[in-house]
Formats: C-alpha cells, structure tokens, sequence
C-alpha cells in the first residue's frame, strides 16, 4: 500500500474556514458530548482525503449514525491514528516541540484521561529554545476557538498526534 502525504495546508484552510462554524455536510455533536474530535476528524479528511471503512475500528463517517467511534471520541482517534497500518491517516504520538501545523493536540488531564482535540493551526517561532504551549495557536469545536493559544487551556498535559501520512 502506497503512502501519501499529508496536506497540512488544506487541513488548515479547512480548520480556519469551519472554526466558527459548522459544516453542514457534518452532524454538529455539541449537544451530546462536543464536536472537538469531529471537528479534528474532518480537519485531518480534508488533509487526505480517504477514510477507512473498516466498521467499527476503523475511521469514517457517513452521517450521525453512520460513524466510527474514532471520528468522534478522543481516546477512539488517538486509538485510531497511532494504530492504523490500513487505508486513511496515521500518526504518531510526539513531544510538543516536534508539533506542526495540521497536527491535533489532545489536552489532558494529568491522570491519563484526555477530553479535547484541537488542531493546530499556527506556530509562531518560540522566543527561547523550543516550542512551548504559548507558541502554538489552535483551532477547535465545542468551545469553539480559532488563533488561541494552548496555553490558554486548563490542561495538564498534552499529547501530539502528528500525522505522517495516508495510505489508499
């Protein structure tokens, strides 16, 4: 199976053209629990372009109840991402300082349980040495936000998926 790269500008220009709004091809979950990995699964779809229709484990959506627990839930993506040998995207789970535009960052809450998927939209150049939290800004649904900073969150940790790439 070939792999292809991810398009980390389209995965932007979506996130910041559907930040503070909805698309309407895509059920809004706010009610029921948020929209943030939703949000994230259809910033990474419009970086490749291919979903993975293996049901249950794999990631995709066709409507509110035509979906994977992946593209929805924000352990079920991580699950996902940093699994996945099949068709669709594939990441990995890299320090802060390695995050890049395109990527989503899981917010936790230092016992191990991560509750929000933002995506990276921006990175300024960090005023001293590496990248940290005040360097990066997000984009995200349910507490919907665009250009925020991740330091802004009341996070005690974070987890980078950084995508590598699709297979199709």
């Amino acid at each position: 199976m070939n792999v292809y790269a991810y398009d980390r500008a389209a995965a932007v220009a979506y996130a910041r053209k559907w930040a503070l709004g909805r698309n309407p091809a895509f059920y809004d979950f706010n009610d029921i629990g948020g929209d943030c990995t939703n949000f994230a699964s259809q910033c990474i779809f419009a970086g490749c372009g291919v979903m993975n229709y293996l049901p249950l484990y794999g990631w995709f959506y066709r409507s509110a109840s035509d979906r994977t627990p992946s593209w929805t839930g924000v352990q079920f993506l991580h699950n996902f991402l940093v699994g996945n040998d099949g068709v669709g995207p594939f990441a990995q789970v890299v320090p802060l300082e390695q995050a890049e535009v395109g990527d989503v960052i899981q917010l936790g809450d230092g016992r191990g349980d991560f509750f929000h998927s933002p995506v990276a939209v921006a990175i300024r150049p960090p005023a001293r040495g590496k990248i940290k939290e005040d360097d990066i800004l997000i984009a995200a649904h349910t507490y919907d936000a665009l250009d925020r900073t991740l330091s802004s969150y009341n996070a005690r940790q974070y987890r980078v998926l950084h995508i590598l790439g699709y297979r199709k």
